[in-house]
């Protein structure tokens, strides 16, 4: 066979094992929108590579047709990996953990294709590629629809975003489908009439590794939970210990405002108005200093009536406050639901107060302005900063980009990540005049 037809059906062969891998990586990554779709075409690099590689070693290495695929295996994964990190600005290490779970769904499918081959249309070459492509075609459609019906994607994601070291998640995930992919080699050892029990071995294989997928992705969500209830608990406890404070404030002041009030009795009647000015002055600063401004604290935290941003406040305020930044909340009016889920609402607060904070420090005079305005049923949060330098908007959202140097910027990109899954949120970004202010709108039910 002339080595362009070689090149050509292996690159045709390659592509199309592309095509299914990216339509299983979008369900994976429970992508919704149609913007990844125009990055596709930067994906075709990857087969054309492939297949020339797989091509340049059958000639070099005749008859060492493991040693093909592992290398075009690898090859494939890699490019496909880089594409992935550079199509959803993730870390490569995320990247390669969504590629070797659509790998695992498309290495099923092969072995399927590969069962259909051997089984229908025998004496007719041209309907049984037709029948084999159309069955794959249907079958990618029905798994991947099945997999955005199951939210699959969505669990997924938040095991990527949960786990504490992305670095041995991918390499777990790599090391399931190389298992799998082995299992698929076997096929060329096992008799026809034995093929369909080994396909049922393979999928069983890949059913486990999805499982075992969706069971991690719920032990972090429980843990996760488990640890902020356990800090509402705690910020409760705080939150009440800061009233009781607050009334012994008040205790202590009604004791004070006597002898106050009995010595501006006696400038009064001796006529010394300039005097009592200033001690009224001095009055009216003290009272805010021990005491007016716990209460306005008390109270705007008092109209946040969700816990769990409740909660949040308290601990971050008071971990900003420690840094010798000016923290100044404001809630007007009751805040008693937000329309999408409380704790993915409680992440996008906490990314949104770390980074702000982080950012103020580097100002002389450092600040921190959140403010909950609740209108029916819609929620708006507004956190503002001073920030002097210069900002790409563009670039913010990047993960790994950061003005704070290497290994930082990782909360933004998430944080655009946790809204994407909530149609209902609207987030918004300015830099003028010094002041960098992030706005999230929350309407209606989730």
């Amino acid at each position: 066979m002339p080595i362009q037809v070689m090149v050509l059906s292996a690159c045709l062969d390659s592509t199309l094992a592309h095509a299914v891998l990216a339509a299983y990586l979008f369900a994976v990554l429970d992508e919704r929108s149609w913007r990844r779709v125009k990055k596709l075409p930067a994906l075709l690099p990857s087969p054309l590579v492939v297949s020339t590689l797989n091509v340049l070693l059958y000639y070099a290495l005749p008859g060492r047709d493991l040693i093909r695929f592992w290398v075009g295996t690898l090859s494939a994964t890699l490019g496909c990996t880089l594409w992935t990190r550079w199509a959803w600005r993730i870390g490569f290490w995320r990247a390669l953990s969504a590629v070797s779970m659509a790998g695992m769904f498309q290495t099923a499918l092969s072995a399927l294709t590969q069962f259909l081959f051997n089984n229908i249309f025998m004496d007719n070459e041209g309907l049984q590629f037709a029948a084999v492509i159309a069955i794959t075609c249907a079958i990618v459609l029905l798994c991947t629809a099945l997999l955005y019906r199951l939210g699959f994607g969505r669990r997924f994601r938040l095991l990527l975003e949960e786990s504490p070291s992305p670095r041995r998640m991918a390499l777990l995930l790599y090391s399931l489908v190389c298992v799998i992919e082995a299992a698929y080699l076997l096929h060329r050892g096992v008799h026809s009439e034995f093929f369909a029990l080994y396909y049922l071995m393979v999928l069983a294989a890949v059913g486990l590794a999805a499982g075992l997928v969706l069971y991690l992705a719920q032990w972090f969500d429980a843990a996760r939970k488990l640890e902020v209830q356990q800090d509402v608990i705690a910020q409760q406890q705080l939150y009440e210990r800061d009233l009781e404070a607050i009334r012994r404030e008040v205790r202590t002041f009604r004791h004070d405002y006597k002898n106050l009030l009995a010595g501006l009795s006696e400038q009064a009647d001796e006529g010394e108005l300039d005097e009592l000015r200033a001690a009224l002055s001095e009055l009216d600063a003290g009272f805010d200093r021990r005491i007016g401004e716990k209460i306005r604290v008390s109270t705007q935290l008092g109209n946040v009536r969700i816990p769990q941003v409740r909660s949040l406040l308290l601990s971050k305020l008071a971990a900003i406050g420690q840094k010798g930044i000016d923290c100044r909340l404001e809630a007007l009016y009751p805040v008693e639901r937000v329309g999408m889920d409380v704790w993915d609402f409680v992440r996008c607060l906490g990314i949104l107060l770390d980074n702000a904070a982080e950012a103020a420090l580097e100002m002389e005079r450092p600040w921190v302005e959140v403010v909950l305005l609740a209108q029916g049923e819609a929620l708006s949060l507004r956190v503002s900063n001073p920030y002097a330098g210069t900002i790409d908007p563009d670039s913010i959202w990047a993960e790994g980009f950061s003005t704070k140097g290497e290994g930082r910027g990782l909360g933004l990109p998430s944080y655009q990540r946790i809204l994407s899954e909530h149609p209902n949120t609207a987030a918004s970004t300015s830099w003028a005049r010094g002041v960098f202010v992030q706005e999230l709108k929350v309407g209606g039910r989730p």
